[in-house]
Formats: C-alpha cells, sequence, structure tokens
C-alpha cells in the first residue's frame, strides 16, 4: 500500500504561537483556503491548518523550547491545477506582502524540462518554511496532477 501524506508538525519557539495565532490562521486561510482550529496538545494550545474537510491532510504548529529553524530553501510543495491559479495566488500573496513586509515571496521563471514545465513561487509567513505552489504543464497544456484516496 502506497504512503500518502497525512500531517506536518511546525514547531515555533515558545510565544510566538501565541503571538501569532490570528495573523497566521488569517493569511493561510485568506491565500490557501486552509481551515485553522485550536487544539489543545502536549500541554498548550496548538494550531492545526487543514487543507480541506474532505482530508486528513494537515500542518500541525506548536511552540517548543527546541524548535525548527529553516534559514534555507526548505519548503513544502503545493500543487494547483492551472497557471491561473498559480498566477492568482501569487498576485494575492503580493497584495498582502503590500499590506505586511513579513510576508516573503520568491518568484522563478518557469522551469523547463522537455516538454514538461513547472511554473511556481514560494511563499512564506510567520511560519518557518516556505510553500512551493506549483502546477505542471506539458507542451503549453496543464497537467492536473491530484492525490487518489482508494
Amino acid at each position: 500500500m502506497p504512503l500518502r501524506f497525512n500531517h506536518m508538525e511546525l514547531t515555533l519557539p515558545p510565544g510566538r504561537l501565541t503571538e501569532t495565532r490570528d495573523e497566521i490562521r488569517d493569511f493561510y486561510a485568506d491565500l490557501l483556503g486552509w481551515t485553522a482550529t485550536d487544539i489543545p496538545i502536549l500541554g498548550q494550545s496548538g494550531l492545526l491548518l487543514r487543507t480541506d474537510d474532505a482530508t486528513s491532510q494537515f500542518i500541525l504548529v506548536t511552540e517548543q523550547r527546541v524548535h525548527i529553524d529553516s534559514p534555507g530553501y526548505d519548503h513544502l510543495g503545493l500543487l494547483c491545477d492551472t497557471r491561473a491559479e498559480v498566477d492568482a495566488l501569487l498576485a494575492k500573496a503580493k497584495t498582502r506582502r503590500a499590506a505586511d513586509d513579513r510576508v516573503q515571496i520568491k518568484e522563478y521563471d518557469d522551469l523547463v524540462t522537455g516538454d514538461h514545465v513547472t511554473h511556481a513561487f514560494y511563499v512564506r509567513f510567520l511560519l518557518p518554511i516556505w510553500f512551493d505552489i506549483q502546477c505542471f504543464e506539458r507542451a503549453g497544456e496543464p497537467q492536473p496532477d491530484r492525490w487518489t484516496f482508494t
């Protein structure tokens, strides 16, 4: 049986989630459509960021004395169906960045390998990793690639 992504836990320094919880909730709900739920875990109130209600895919954000520090390009890839969807999310991220300079964006030229094109940008806000928002195209045509649960 193939394994599939279930969750990722991201740890922040003590007090950081407490200080930024509402901002994290608002940003990822607005940009990615994720729902955020406060959840008691490990003697604290964590933040559960769910990708949707139909799957068990989520990111759990907690505070820990020993926490993640990712100054490089560590990221989680998020797949869109079309270039237009990627571009719409980039435009929304840029609007958010214009109002808050803590929103970080890295724009990339299309990665072309033969007739395969990856169209993407990276975004990060208050969490210690980047999110790689991308779509795949083949010879200029969208190539949706979705998880299938059976």
